[in-house]
């Protein structure tokens, strides 16, 4: 069962992470970072190795790596 929080627009981006209960009973997260529209559509797909406690851990975790690596790809604005 995948636990899929709200997704999110961040920019261009379009966040949506996951988390997958496995067989131990624990999470794992991962996150679909989505750009473009149409055929130019790109989707990046992180998944984390650790494992959580509970789904909003994993949520949490895979939310704050995608929005670590959408801000390392977007320039800051000049003041």
């Amino acid at each position: 069962m995948n636990v899929v929080d709200t997704q999110i627009a961040v920019g261009k981006y379009l966040v949506s992470p996951a988390a997958k209960r496995q067989s131990e009973g624990l999470f794992a997260a991962s996150v679909s970072i989505r750009s473009g529209r149409g055929s130019a559509t790109h989707d990046r797909v992180l998944r984390f190795t650790g494992l959580f406690d509970t789904a909003a851990a994993a949520i949490h975790y895979a939310t704050e790596h995608a929005m670590g690596w959408i801000h390392e790809r977007t320039p800051l604005a000049c003041a």
